[in-house]
């Protein structure tokens, strides 16, 4: 597997208390309504290391919602930090898959807000049986080895100890179906995207800011495809077009309006073509590289074109991988 090392604040509001002269009769003091607006914490991916998922919060009126808690110290240290500056604990975490720089922060987030619930997909369950003991045989391999910068080294003990925490990565309260959830007494839309990204990715609808967070099923500068179904993938983008959106916030890379996501899901569509045809894999990464030209940044091309190259050949081309990750991971 080519490795990646996969291996604001707003101020509170305070209600006034009643008075206690007892006329003029005064209004009942009411709680101030969340904002509507998702603040977003962005992830990183430095040279050398594995990234971070971009973390999306949303205000509730019994606290913060948290889409993605990231991989490194620094991304989580981050999303606390915010949720200090606002004055309200965080009421939820939303993983949108099972990928370590999505929910390798659980841990921490939750050891500050023990009563936080997981909302998830089940597809946890798949990945620990199905790939993670692999993961974590080449991180261990890795660290008894001499190689790697201190950080890194940091980064895969951290990636070992999330998978050896398994009851952060579960679900609390597992998603099987799409439809619309209170999270923490606000409303969204959470859809279950089978075989795509992963097993089950989780995007979100929020309809009073007309955003959708679409985790890894949108990254900017290159689709992250280690364990894609190519099918269920372009299927799913489909669906997230069909939504009246016009912000969404992809699981790596700057928030897109709906123009934009469509740019990128025709150069998706695009390289799933190219992959499934008989031209030369530097012609598809080169297709790649024209109709997505306006989401990879200059100092991040020959790492995009790294990346593709793999991806075509050892995934979208592969038969026995898009086999694999079309199928449930647990057997």
């Amino acid at each position: 597997m080519w490795l990646r090392l996969r291996l604001l604040p707003c101020l509170l509001l305070l209600g006034c208390g009643a008075p206690s002269a007892p006329a003029p009769v005064a209004a009942a003091p009411t709680a101030p309504a969340p904002d509507p607006a998702p603040v977003v914490i962005p992830g990183t991916f430095a040279p050398h290391a594995g990234p971070d998922g971009n973390s999306v919060v949303l205000d509730a009126p019994r606290g913060l919602i948290v889409v993605d808690t990231g991989r490194h110290l620094a991304h989580q240290e981050a999303l606390l930090a915010h949720a200090r500056a606002v004055g309200k604990p965080i009421a939820v975490i939303v993983n949108t898959h099972w990928h370590l720089d999505h929910t390798g922060g659980n841990a921490e987030l939750l050891a500050a807000f023990p009563d936080a619930e997981v909302v998830a997909t089940p597809a946890i369950d798949g990945a620990l049986a199905g790939f993670f003991p692999d993961s974590r045989a080449r991180g261990a391999a890795f660290l008894a080895s001499d190689r790697g910068t201190p950080a890194q080294r940091d980064e895969v003990a951290r990636d070992l100890a999330a998978i050896d925490d398994p009851a952060a990565l579960r679900p609390t309260r597992p998603i099987t179906r799409s439809g619309p959830v209170d999270l923490a007494g606000r409303t969204v839309e959470l859809r279950v995207a089978p075989f795509a990204a992963t097993e089950a990715d989780l995007w979100i609808v929020d309809e009073p800011s007309h955003t959708v967070i679409a985790g890894d099923l949108v990254v900017a500068s290159v689709p992250f495809l280690d364990t894609a179904c190519a099918a269920g993938w372009r299927a799913a983008l489909a669906d997230v077009d069909a939504v009246p959106f016009t912000r969404l916030v992809p699981g790596h890379g700057a928030p897109m309006t709906h123009a934009e996501f469509a740019t990128w899901r025709a150069a998706f569509d695009g390289l799933l073509d190219c992959a499934a045809s008989a031209a030369p894999t530097a012609d598809c990464v080169a297709g790649w590289d024209r109709a997505a030209a306006a989401f990879i940044p200059v100092d991040d091309a020959e790492r995009t074109d790294q990346m593709l190259t793999y991806y075509v050949d050892e995934r979208l081309r592969a038969a026995d991988e898009q086999a694999r990750y079309c199928a449930p991971l647990g057997g």
